[in-house]
């Protein structure tokens, strides 16, 4: 049970009216900040203006997947206001306080650690990552169903990567019976995938290896998928990046070449919003709870 602790939410998609709905049911103290045009209700939940005040006694801030922007900003699609992050903020939260986020970039890690306030990123937690890895799989399938004129099955596709999305985005186009293609950089992921039944490569040998596919989905999140690349690869396939922004591929050259190509990060909150919601939901309160407990026990 959360019973005692006040948590704010700033913003977000529908994934965070699961993770509400949890904390209201844990009988958490909830107050929203940007969904003023938020047609749900909830009960016992108080919706307010952001106001730095208000922050003074808030045990748990809890941000959307991607925090803020690099300036502040942090997007809900519950209000038509602009909401903004800023110092004034984070120095009225109360020391013992943490914020909570999918994933934080350097504006809010630099104004949380300028005044003493703990990060949780959820996205570095290999469960919330394995679990996530299934929306996005399913998400990726639909787009390239949604985007070519042939069927998964037969196909020979590529995965890039095998961290925790690669593994499940390649274990899924094996299950519908295409040729799976995986390019690793560890000599351990390539026996892993080698015994899984996959057609493991390295990436350094990405050019010659890109002749012949018709599918390729991209998870690491720096540029490998170069114009070099690109000139190797057919006009027929299509490119599913599924890195977060701005992705691993040379967009510009695609277009020009006349191969398509698509960046496509935060699948789960798009594709399965009440699947993600109730990950992040179960991951937050049970996060929540132990640390509460845990300062108590010192206390």
């Amino acid at each position: 049970m959360l019973t005692g602790i006040s948590v704010a939410f700033m913003g977000g998609d529908a994934r965070q009216l699961e993770v509400i709905q949890k904390f209201t049911e844990l009988d958490a103290s909830v107050t929203l900040f940007g969904f003023d045009n938020l047609g749900r209700q909830f009960s016992s939940v108080s919706n307010a203006k952001l106001d730095p005040v208000l922050l003074q006694t808030i045990d748990v801030l809890i941000l959307p997947a991607v925090g803020t922007d690099d300036s502040g900003q942090v997007e809900s699609i519950f209000s038509s206001e602009e909401l903004r992050l800023t110092d004034a903020h984070i120095s009225s939260l109360p020391k013992h306080a943490k914020v909570y986020t999918g994933m934080a970039k350097s504006y809010l890690k630099n104004l949380c650690a300028a005044h003493g306030i703990g990060v949780v990123e959820l996205f570095d937690r290999d469960d919330v990552a394995i679990y996530n890895s299934i929306p996005t799989a399913e998400g990726a399938l639909m787009m390239a169903i949604q985007n070519t004129d042939i069927t998964i099955h037969g196909s020979v596709c590529m995965v890039l990567g095998f961290g925790r999305t690669g593994f499940t985005m390649a274990k899924t186009l094996q299950g519908l019976g295409a040729t799976v293609k995986v390019g690793v950089r560890k000599p351990e992921h390539f026996a892993r995938a080698w015994e899984m039944g996959f057609q493991p490569f390295y990436t350094k040998d990405l050019y010659p290896e890109v002749g012949n596919i018709d599918l390729l989905f991209n998870t690491i999140p720096t540029m490998i998928v170069t114009a070099q690349v690109i000139t190797n690869i057919p006009h027929r396939a299509l490119i599913i990046d599924l890195a977060s922004k701005p992705g691993g591929t040379d967009f510009r050259f695609a277009e020009r070449r006349g191969v398509k190509a698509m960046l496509a990060p935060g699948l789960p909150g798009i594709v399965a919003p009440k699947t993600a919601g109730r990950i992040m939901a179960n991951t937050l309160s049970q996060l929540i709870e132990e640390d509460f407990r845990d300062r108590s026990d010192v206390e």
